[in-house]
């Protein structure tokens, strides 16, 4: 697999990184390993430079979204919606962890991947939001991840910084999660794979190892929020990799269906995983399919005369 190794070519970032001014307008008892992780500095690997496809690809000032027609397992059923993944490049504060709002030598560049799903349970909707900030260089995990769910019963907020070690801060609704703040010890995050195979598949984590499932999945199945044991694989199918996350503990696996070829575009994924309580409760598989793709500035597109561009989406 010629393209997989991306990391053995070689190439110069010239200059400052060019900015992008997207978006302008400013559970359970924790078990007595997760009171506190290591304090130690993540150990981070050198700078992967970046190849000038790269550079041509995300840092033209557009972001790239993509709509999926989704089918979610929720209640023990599945539902009708869609997804949106928005993947773009921007200044991140590392002492903040925000989006940089001025040029400064400190700021980290990251590609960020805004990821939202919206179904209907019934009578009421749901909406839900991850964002993942995942530096450019793929030398060190993702610097920051937030979810959030909204629907008609409430809705929860989680959200992980990358400092000494994984601080974690969680709100919601109900009693037994309540609010919470803890850390853990630093390991693979299943929200980063997404931004990690847009910048360098070959550096994907293969084998047996341990991962913090996503901020989506532990919040809507009321899972402890930790890492867990996880198999991992990386196949190719024609011009199609598939990315494998088993967690065994969790009887789930994730599938995620990328090109092969740079820019390594997420087509579909399939989500396999007990959903739903008590008698309701059985194993779904959620999936999604690319409906369209497009490149453009879309922080600038608020006007009524760019809804067409919703419809070029398929939403």
């Amino acid at each position: 697999m010629n393209n997989l190794k991306l990391n053995s070519r070689h190439y110069i970032i010239f200059g400052m990184v060019v900015l992008l001014s997207s978006c302008k307008e400013k559970s359970l008892e924790k078990s007595d390993t997760l009171a506190i992780g290591t304090m130690e500095k993540e150990t981070q690997a050198p700078k992967k430079q970046l190849i000038q496809e790269f550079k041509d690809y995300w840092y033209n000032g557009t972001a790239e979204i993509t709509s999926y027609s989704l089918q979610q397992a929720r209640y023990g059923e599945i539902r009708e919606g869609n997804a949106v993944m928005i993947f773009v490049t921007e200044p991140f504060l590392p002492g903040l962890q925000v989006k940089a709002d001025t040029n400064d030598s400190n700021n980290i560049p990251v590609l960020k991947l805004n990821a939202t799903k919206n179904y209907i349970t019934g009578i009421y909707p749901y909406s839900i939001m991850t964002s993942s900030f995942y530096p450019v260089y793929d030398n060190q995990h993702a610097l920051k991840l937030s979810f959030s769910s909204q629907e008609w019963c409430g809705h929860v907020y989680a959200q992980l910084n990358n400092r000494n070690d994984f601080e974690i801060m969680s709100h919601s609704y109900f009693g037994s999660e309540a609010d919470q703040d803890y850390h853990l010890g630093k390991t693979n995050l299943e929200n980063e794979i997404w931004n990690k195979i847009r910048i360098n598949p070959a550096d994907l984590p293969i084998g047996e190892l341990t991962m913090i499932p996503s901020l989506e999945f532990i919040r809507l199945t009321h899972k402890e929020l930790k890492a867990y044991k996880a198999i991992t694989t990386l196949t190719k199918a024609d011009d199609i990799n598939t990315y494998e996350i088993t967690y065994p503990d969790l009887e789930r696996t994730l599938k995620i269906n990328f090109r092969s070829e740079f820019p390594y575009t997420i087509e579909s994924w399939m989500d396999t995983y007990k959903d739903g309580f008590g008698e309701k409760a059985k194993v779904l598989t959620s999936t999604a399919t690319i409906i369209n793709r497009i490149t453009t500035p879309y922080w600038k597109q608020n006007s009524n005369k760019d809804l067409s561009l919703r419809d070029s989406l398929g939403l």
